[in-house]
């Protein structure tokens, strides 16, 4: 027996986002798709720290937003990851101040950004160091748009809706990206699927 149409579980995204306007528990049932995806893409930006906040305070922001949502912009998985990627920027420059004042108070040397050491952390478990170095010689926006398609799963057009650029300059940031990486691991393309 299937389920009558007006039901959450057979309602699209942006249906089920309209629908919560009047009945603000439907939005629970996005939540429940989304959350987990959202959730590892954090984790893989900011570490399981933090993460769990941030996943949290990304769809608080979407309920609170879900009346400007305009599915003529794109569909509601892109929009919820450019709102997640942009409480990670948020949380970067909360982070790089609270450490430029560390560094104004301690003589010691300045802790590298959580970024940079979750980046570490999965090319040290790869046994690839320039992988590291590599990454970090990338732009913001560029890195955004690598660890969108490699942590998030999105394609070039959701990636685009994401972060409020064409598909053509994802298309060109990625391009970029993966051509630096290559140089940096001689040859190896670690963005290349197997």
């Amino acid at each position: 027996m299937t389920a009558p149409p007006d039901t959450p579980a057979v309602l699209d995204d942006a249906g089920l986002l309209r629908e919560s306007l009047h009945d603000p528990e439907r939005f629970a049932v996005l939540y429940d798709r989304h959350l987990p995806a959202v959730h590892r893409y954090l984790a893989g930006r900011l570490g399981r720290e933090g993460s769990e906040d941030l996943a949290a305070e990304t769809f608080l922001i979407a309920f609170r937003r879900r009346r400007d949502f305009d599915p003529g912009r794109g569909a509601v998985r892109p929009w919820l990851f450019g709102i997640a990627t942009h409480l990670v920027a948020q949380h970067r420059r909360t982070e790089a101040r609270r450490l430029k004042l560390l560094g104004r108070i301690a003589t010691e040397d300045s802790v590298a950004g959580h970024e940079e050491r979750v980046t570490a952390q999965v090319t040290a478990w790869a046994a690839r160091p320039d992988l590291v170095r590599a990454m970090s010689a990338l732009s913001r926006g560029d890195r955004d748009v690598v660890f969108l398609a490699a942590l998030g799963g999105l394609g070039y057009e959701e990636i685009g809706q994401a972060l409020g650029i064409p598909s053509g300059t994802v298309g060109s940031r990625l391009t970029r990206a993966r051509r630096k990486l290559r140089q940096a691991l001689g040859g190896i393309d670690p963005l290349e699927e197997n």
